[in-house]
């Protein structure tokens, strides 16, 4: 039978690759305070030099645009509404600019729903 090589416990090899991360950390070069403050200003000018030559770039292709025509479409339309029909024996007041007034028993109802004073 062939002699197989069994796999360490998963903690061992957990346990070992934290301990080969933290080897290597040891052989980084580790940038100084002033190497790493150049670097990220460099970083910073060429992220605003290429936002503002992004922004430009599209400006000025929305103006050659507009410039062209692109952007001016003169589509007519027209709506059209349609009317629900109204149940029979309902009509709709042909001035419909003034506010409905309650009828004169509703008026009575709510008087005497009203909690009287004495």
């Amino acid at each position: 039978m062939a002699d197989k090589k069994k796999k360490p416990n998963i903690f061992k090899r957990i346990a070992q690759k934290f301990n080969d991360v933290r080897l290597e950390l040891k052989r980084v070069i580790w940038p100084t305070k002033e190497k790493l403050a150049q670097n990220s200003a460099v970083v910073l000018v060429v992220i605003a030099v290429c936002a503002i030559l992004l922004t430009a770039i599209g400006k000025g292709a929305g103006w050659v645009l507009e410039k062209v025509g692109f952007y001016k479409q003169n589509i007519e339309t027209s709506a059209t509404t349609t009317v629900p029909s109204l149940p029979d024996g309902v009509t709709v007041p042909s001035d419909s600019s003034e506010a409905p007034s309650e009828s004169a028993s509703e008026a009575e109802t709510s008087e005497e729903n009203a909690p009287s004073e004495t």
